[in-house]
């Protein structure tokens, strides 16, 4: 592969660079600018250019950008060959990859990449850099920059620090005072130690990217501390911890591979800079390491620091304390899940049992307004999950908002979640229902009842009499005496289970008072994944929904769809089988059918064409009473009510 071929490929892979870094390219990131202090994603990859952009501060990278940025290069020559170090490319020795630069017959390929280490020069396969380790290891009293960051010279010794007033390699002609970090026999880092160096003027690799004190992963006998940069695991071991260094967030996945290939002897501790690039690394890694079912903690021991070394020179001693509490992490999540699992037996929550029969004298149900229904359900509704369900145009909207307005009569909150009706039409419902009850209760001329249409319609208001005025105003009245005990919440698409969650929470928070919750209905909530499948996201729905009723101690009743019934079948579970989880999970199914279906003689046109129509419902599971029991109702659908016969 030529020079030009090799950087088009480089070009090409930059999504896998992004990957590598624990970036995830499908989704907004934080800005890779490092002048750009960006604290919302703004950053974008853009496919079809093979770069990302800003969306913020308007910069534009490619593959070879972004590794001068990570390795805080600028000379074109280095940026090539580090890339072409990091994608294992080799470049054709027919002279198409030689620079311009080059030393006459010096070749610069991925396996004959040159190393100048003060006074001496190194292949990569050959490279054996100890004797400048220790060369430069011997002038390390010339400088204090150890010191200054908070190491000892025990430290110093084991790590073999050194000092290399001289260094020039790959800084673009300057000449550093530089500390020699060995990273391995044929690799180390370059310090710029001038107090005052810009970012991309402190640091450069040599001989390769490694994951630092990888021996640790071997040797430790107590947690390891993952950090990003070298003096990070450095100041680390300096207070007497194990620690290892990714030496880039670039190197996440090589780190991976390595945990992959050998699994530490003890759990690790992540701790990574306090930043976004930081904790998105941090996030890719705990990702992987949950896959490998591999132990380990995110820890976090810098406080208001940046990092680890900022952390020691900060205060030294409190930092100490703080890696002694985080390697105990393990000892003490063990003592808690023992704790918690003792807690499980019955014995640690009789009182709680005791103190809850006495705590529900006073309200041991919640009466549905429907006395036939309420005797088959032992009084109403009790804690957990209802559901009601049913094939179109039976009423199971109509039923549950009026069960909601009879809850709301005697002073129960409600909570209704309208996925597919407008507030207005919740409420027009309600009085239309209002308007038809006057005219029974009154001996009154049932034409002068109003649809929700007839409601809310207001060029009809011109039309109406005195009469049918006056009844819509009392209506509205009537309704106006509990609404307050009435809250809706409306979307589409956008409430799922969790906000059903932070909803009833807030509701307890601002009133004192627990809801009855309704959900209208179950099959449209917001998916709890996209990539799930509908029954997927109705099983986790269904169980959301279980879960908030055990959790808050409150009915909740959510109407279902069906998928295969039709109005000559009597309703049963099959019906909701291909629903989800709904059979298993919920405490009360209760199903809507029109009365007679499944007779011989059953005339289903002749049903649905009746005013007021006859419904039955069906208890199909109660998990505490009794299942086949039948209530008849007559259903009066222009007007939205339900009246037991």
């Amino acid at each position: 592969m030529n020079r030009e071929q090799a950087k088009e490929q480089i070009k090409n892979r930059l999504e896998e660079y992004l990957q590598s870094r624990g970036l995830n390219p499908r989704k907004p990131f934080c800005c890779l600018n490092p002048e750009h202090s960006d604290s919302n994603p703004s950053m974008s990859y853009d496919r079809k250019r093979q770069k990302v952009h800003c969306f913020s501060c308007g910069c534009d990278y490619d593959t070879f950008d972004l590794i001068g940025i990570d390795y805080g290069l600028s000379d074109n020559k280095e940026i090539f060959k580090k890339a072409y170090e990091l994608f294992n490319i080799e470049i054709d020795s027919s002279g198409a990859g030689q620079g311009q630069n080059q030393p006459k017959n010096e070749q610069y390929t991925h396996n004959n990449i040159h190393i100048s280490a003060y006074t001496q020069t190194y292949t990569k396969e050959e490279a054996d850099n100890t004797s400048y380790y220790r060369e430069a290891h011997s002038r390390i009293n010339e400088t204090n920059y150890p010191q200054s960051r908070g190491l000892s010279e025990a430290t110093i010794n084991k790590f073999l620090l050194g000092y290399e007033p001289n260094y020039c390699k790959g800084t673009g002609g300057e000449v550093w005072q530089a500390l020699i970090i060995p990273t391995g026999k044929s690799s180390f880092i370059a310090r710029n130690t001038a107090p005052n160096a810009e970012k991309k003027q402190r640091y450069r690799k040599n001989g390769g990217s490694v994951i630092y004190n990888r021996r640790a992963l071997k040797e430790a006998d107590k947690p390891i501390f993952v950090v990003e940069g070298e003096i990070d695991a450095l100041s680390i071991i300096e207070v007497g911890g194990f620690a290892v260094a990714l030496g880039s967030t670039a190197n996440s996945r090589a780190f991976i591979k390595l945990i992959e290939a050998a699994p530490p002897t003890q759990p690790l501790l992540l701790c990574l800079d306090n930043d976004a690039e930081g904790q998105n690394t941090s996030d890719f890694i705990a990702e992987e390491l949950t896959r490998l079912k591999a132990p380990f903690y995110r820890v976090d021991i810098y406080g208001d620091s940046k990092d680890a070394n900022e952390a020691l020179i900060k205060d030294r001693e409190a930092f100490t304390a703080t890696v002694r509490g985080a390697e105990s992490i393990e000892k003490e999540a063990q003592e808690e899940a023992k704790e918690n699992y003792i807690k499980t037996s019955a014995a640690h929550h009789l009182q709680s049992f005791i103190n809850g029969i006495a705590d529900s004298v006073n309200t041991p149900y919640i009466p549905t307004g429907f006395a036939e229904l309420d005797n088959v359900l032992d009084g109403g509704l009790f804690e957990g999950l209802y559901i009601v369900g049913a094939i179109s145009s039976l009423g199971k909207t109509t039923i549950v908002t009026q069960i909601a307005d009879q809850i709301a009569e005697n002073n129960t909150d409600v909570l209704i979640f309208s996925l597919e009706m407008a507030r207005t039409e919740i409420m027009a419902k309600s009085i239309s229902r209002l308007t038809l009850l006057d005219v029974l209760q009154n001996s009154g001329n049932i034409q002068n009842a109003k649809t929700t249409r007839g409601i809310t319609t207001g060029s009809r208001w011109i039309n109406y009499s005195r009469e049918e005025k006056d009844l819509i105003n009392n209506a509205i009245k009537t309704y106006g005496e509990y609404a307050e005990n009435i809250y809706i919440c409306e979307g589409v698409g956008d409430i799922g289970a969790e906000q059903i969650r932070e909803q009833v929470k807030n509701h307890i928070t601002f009133t004192g008072k627990r809801p009855v919750v309704i959900v209208d209905y179950l099959q449209i909530l917001a998916p709890y994944s996209e990539r799930a499948t509908d029954k997927q996201n109705t099983d986790k729905a269904v169980m959301e929904l279980k879960r908030i009723s055990r959790d808050y101690k409150i009915p909740v009743m959510a109407i279902s769809s069906l998928n295969r019934a039709n109005y000559n079948t009597p309703i049963s579970m099959e019906a909701f089988k291909e629903s989800g989880s709904i059979e298993y999970s919920s405490d009360v199914i209760i199903g809507l059918q029109l009365q007679g279906a499944g007779k011989k003689d059953f005339d289903v046109n002749a049903a649905k064409q009746k005013n007021p129509r006859s419904v039955e419902a069906v208890i199909l599971k109660n998990r505490n009473g009794a299942t086949g029991g039948k209530i008849a109702f007559e259903y009066y659908p222009l007007f939205n009510y339900f009246k037991e016969s």
